[in-house]
């Protein structure tokens, strides 16, 4: 990781956030998927901006915050304001079904024998 995040001034951070420092919605988590509604308006706040044009196809919150290169902490509160302003919406991703024979299940990801493929995988790098 480079030193940009950590290096950030934090009176930019605070004055991004209006000085909050939780988001106002629990709504999101490191994979929630945030898509924009709308184009971004004149006179937009310029991290608001770029947050609506990345969205216009699912992205996760944490791709955002990658792109933003900021904090995922200072991201979620963005994407509250946006989200309480009707500018994005969210979706969680969720488990189809538990039949592990079911193609994109979270059983079928998570069962012993991928996980064992898996770690075979990493050891052989």
């Amino acid at each position: 990781m480079t030193g940009a995040v950590r290096d950030e001034d934090p009176d930019r951070l605070y004055t991004l956030t209006g000085g909050r420092s939780t988001p106002d919605s629990d709504a999101f988590d490191l994979v929630t998927l945030v898509m924009s509604e709308c184009d971004p308006t004149p006179g937009m706040q310029s991290e608001l901006a770029a947050v609506l044009d990345m969205c216009r196809a699912p992205t996760a919150v944490v791709e955002i915050a990658a792109e933003l290169r900021l904090p995922v902490g200072i991201t979620t509160i963005l994407l509250a304001d946006l989200l309480h302003a009707g500018k994005i919406t969210v979706r969680h991703p969720r488990p189809m079904d538990e039949d592990p024979a079911v193609p994109g299940s979270w059983a079928s990801v998570t069962d012993a024998a991928t996980l064992e493929k898996v770690l075979v995988g990493l050891r052989n790098l």
